[in-house]
């Protein structure tokens, strides 16, 4: 299999069937054009500007014809494997402050449970997502979905922070598996506006997760302790492993698949982040889900033990956020996506992050004197809101780039945000218990580093209106 990728005549050969796609030219006049195997999802014409040749019969793989025609099953299957982190995190949040006391460990000690998860999401990822690649879609997934089960039933046992810290990174290693291969199996489905439209519908789904998840876990509070969370995430990951394997066709047919090992999944890799713009997109999408995550480590602690809430108000604030995130992501799927250029709106949300994150920073420093929950409630609200413009965008700007190797492509944009969350989650609670300032200092500058990696990186004034250009993207397997 050949696939090329030149700045613009671009032609990609699969066998002995070409198709070329055209992309719209760029502000500087350069035309660029991407050629993608017929039967490719990613051919179906969207607002990336595919095009076939007249009287072309492009072939369906079965699995991605299947998966078209259910399509509202695939996306609550899809919903449900990106729900997963949520649930294994935003579940687990108001008994951390339970847990400090049941494991007799500190704070940024059991905070770690939270950065093992994480970094174990990071890390698996990379593997995962190039299997994919080769092996397709189903196998690796449901593997992975086995083990996120046995390690959340062995979490639920663990007799010290230390153990439960160990197990808490394989049940991200294993759950891994879902992130990647849902996004990747997003891209082998769709393509430009309509991939951009799928996310925010899966941000609504798994938008779900983090509204209930805290509420769940904190009634489960009331009736058992920190230990029944993990007896019920056991159980929705029984109940997941079990849709998948019975409602999810395979999506990336044998023909499409790469034959190489771990040498090209890593030339394939430094392919995509020579890319300079793909970079970029990634970088911003990690930094941003770095604010998102400092406030899911830090805000258990500021609501409840500064402002002295309740776990169950906790929940409720918590889940009124992830209302916010979810409407607002709403608002860009059925709204914005194909009336306002991506970059543009990707650009708004990140602005209203880093105003969002100056006020909190005012507000918990005392500079705006003595404020109570309710303006930082407010401040936090506006804040998550917004990551509804940012994540959804910034995930449909990297792929449409990515055609030719969606789950590697998937893994490095959920490597790194996962990295970089895990490296903010122990900084929120360097000051201790006492002090909002270190989740508001992380905020703000994981927020400038975002908008600086969007401008300087992206440099969105040079692409074509609500498109990312396509003609960059190197696969080093041609």
């Amino acid at each position: 299999m050949e696939l090329s990728m030149p700045e613009s005549g671009q032609r990609t050969t699969q066998g002995n069937t070409t198709e070329k796609v055209p992309v719209t030219p760029d502000a500087a006049g350069a035309s660029a054009g991407i050629t993608v195997p017929t039967g490719s999802a990613g051919a179906t014409g969207s607002a990336a500007g595919a095009t076939e040749p007249a009287g072309s019969t492009a072939p369906v793989a079965p699995g991605v014809a299947a998966a078209r025609r259910t399509g509202l099953l695939v996306t609550l299957v899809l919903g449900g494997l990106t729900a997963l982190p949520p649930l294994s995190m935003d579940m687990y949040l108001p008994a951390l402050p339970e847990v400090t006391g049941a494991l007799h460990a500190p704070a940024a000690t059991v905070q770690l449970t939270l950065t093992a998860c994480l970094a174990g999401m990071a890390l698996g990822q990379l593997v995962v997502g190039p299997m994919s690649d080769k092996w397709g879609r189903r196998r690796p997934l449901l593997v992975g979905m086995v083990v996120y089960v046995l390690a959340t039933a062995v979490c639920a046992l663990a007799p010290t922070a230390e153990t439960l810290i160990g197990f808490r990174l394989l049940q991200g290693l294993a759950g891994a598996a879902g992130i990647v291969i849902a996004r990747a199996v997003v891209r082998d489905l769709y393509d430009g506006v309509e991939m951009a439209r799928f996310f925010s519908t899966l941000m609504l789904i798994s938008g779900v997760a983090p509204i209930v998840a805290p509420l769940i876990g904190g009634q489960i509070l009331r009736i058992t302790d920190w230990r029944g969370v993990f007896h019920v995430l056991t159980g929705v990951g029984v109940l997941l492993t079990l849709v998948v394997h019975r409602f999810l066709a395979e999506t990336l047919p044998a023909e499409r698949r790469h034959e190489g090992g771990v040498g090209q999944a890593l030339r394939t890799m430094r392919g995509l982040l020579a890319d300079r713009v793909f970079t970029g997109y990634m970088l911003t999408g990690g930094l941003a889900f770095a604010v998102l995550f400092a406030y899911i480590s830090a805000s258990p602690f500021v609501v409840q033990e500064i402002y002295g809430a309740s776990p169950q108000t906790f929940s409720l604030l918590f889940g009124l956020n992830s209302v916010g995130l979810v409407a607002v992501g709403q608002i860009n799927g059925k709204l914005l996506v194909g009336r306002v250029s991506l970059d543009k709106v990707l650009g708004w949300g990140l602005g209203v992050i880093l105003l969002a994150a100056s006020a909190l920073l005012l507000m918990t420093s005392g500079v705006l004197g003595e404020v109570g929950l309710v303006p930082v409630a407010a401040g936090l609200f506006v804040l998550m809101s917004a990551m509804g413009l940012a994540m959804p965008n910034t995930n449909a700007q990297a792929l449409m780039r990515t055609p030719h190797a969606a789950g590697s492509a998937s893994a490095l944009l959920g490597t790194s945000s996962f990295l970089v969350g895990a490296v903010a989650s122990p900084l929120v609670g360097v000051a201790g218990e006492h002090t909002a300032v270190p989740m508001a200092v992380v905020q703000l500058t994981c927020a400038v580093l975002a908008l600086a990696c969007f401008l300087g990186l992206c440099r969105p004034w040079r692409n074509a209106p609500g498109m990312a250009r396509a003609g960059k993207a190197q696969d080093p397997a041609a």
